[in-house]
């Protein structure tokens, strides 16, 4: 099996999902190709190599050799014509904007690529905070209460402090504030419509337990990771969550009940089957009074949450092996032979 990892894109996330390919270089023990989106959008081949920081923070990759995407996959630019990259799965890593938007979705499922990553429709649904909130409670799973501030609109919203703002279609952390008295929400305002003309805002409850849990599914049968319980302070900003990504070695189970594991599986279970089938997704969540709400979806998790599965290779593979593509529509023409068969000819 040959991985073709698209990272990169123009996204607030650009850096983080180049973090993220580098550590798939070191924990994907198979052949793999290291496809670059630049913040053009214009897509290079990286020579494992040269799968290190100064490639991109120097524009060095600008040297590498330019693909183009077209029907059956990406192309190398070649002095005599164009020569097809050898690839069987494609892995899309691109944090935010453009990868977990539905972009590339759109891109692989035009061009007949297979990939592992969001569909078109997860995608858009996870993407935004509030249509994430809305899915989830149609499937039955709990969200946090929250209100929506516009930037364009007048602000007659009631706030109670503590409270947090999130940009809506941003994650990463960045754009979070927590505000804990009114003198402090105009900043906090300013700095999440910097991201985003909408902002999420929840009630912070301070000490919440964390849980966050990966998964896939094959067949019908969904496959779990570990359940992890992060360690953080009072919020994770956009450094302390990245940095643990980057982290290549695995994490520690958390010690709680089987009662509780199995809810929070339930839970997994309600928000990805059927959407989410074909990705590897990690799902955040808070438990309160031992109810589980759903905190939010990552449908490209950080290096693709490899630290919490025992065996990260076999894991792509079995996932990767089960990737079908759209099945393609039988155009014949029929419809338009049978006008030209007739006097009102087309």
């Amino acid at each position: 099996m040959i991985y073709g990892v698209i990272f990169g894109a123009n996204s607030y996330e650009h850096e983080i999902s180049i973090v993220s390919a580098v550590v798939l270089k070191k924990v994907l023990k198979a052949q793999k190709k290291f496809i670059f989106c630049d913040k053009n959008k214009e897509f290079f081949l990286i020579d494992e190599e040269k799968m290190n920081a100064k490639t991109f923070s120097s524009g060095a990759y600008k040297k590498e050799k330019a693909l183009i995407l077209k029907q059956g996959g990406f192309f190398i630019k070649t002095m005599l014509g164009e020569k097809k990259l050898d690839i069987d799965v494609a892995v899309n890593i691109v944090h935010g904007k453009d990868g977990e938007d539905g972009k590339i979705a759109a891109l692989l499922d035009f061009y007949g690529i297979k990939y592992i990553g969001p569909r078109i429709e997860a995608s858009v649904l996870s993407f935004n905070k509030v249509l994430t909130k809305l899915y989830a409670q149609s499937v039955g799973v709990k969200t946090l209460d929250y209100k929506v501030l516009n930037l364009h609109k007048e602000q007659n919203v009631s706030l109670d402090f503590p409270c947090i703002l999130k940009p809506a279609r941003l994650g990463s952390s960045i754009g979070i504030s927590i505000v804990k008295d009114e003198s402090e929400l105009k900043y906090a305002k300013d700095v999440a419509f910097e991201f985003d003309e909408d902002v999420v805002v929840e009630k912070f409850v301070s000490n919440i337990k964390e849980y966050n849990l990966a998964g896939y599914m094959i067949g019908e049968k969904m496959e779990f990771s570990i359940i992890e319980e992060p360690r953080k302070n009072e919020i994770l900003d956009f450094e302390q969550k990245y940095l643990g990504f980057s982290e290549s070695s695995k994490v520690g189970e958390a010690d709680i009940s089987e009662e509780l594991k199995q809810k929070l599986k339930d839970n997994f279970t309600r928000i990805y089957n059927p959407l989410f089938k074909g990705a590897l997704i990690r799902c955040d969540f808070f438990v309160i009074d031992d109810e589980v709400y759903l905190n939010e979806i990552n449908p490209n998790p950080g290096s693709l949450a490899n630290y919490l599965f025992e065996d990260f290779t076999n894991t792509v593979d079995n996932l990767a092996k089960n990737i079908e593509l759209e099945k393609q529509i039988k155009i014949d023409y029929a419809f338009i032979h049978s006008i030209n068969g007739q006097k009102g000819k087309l």
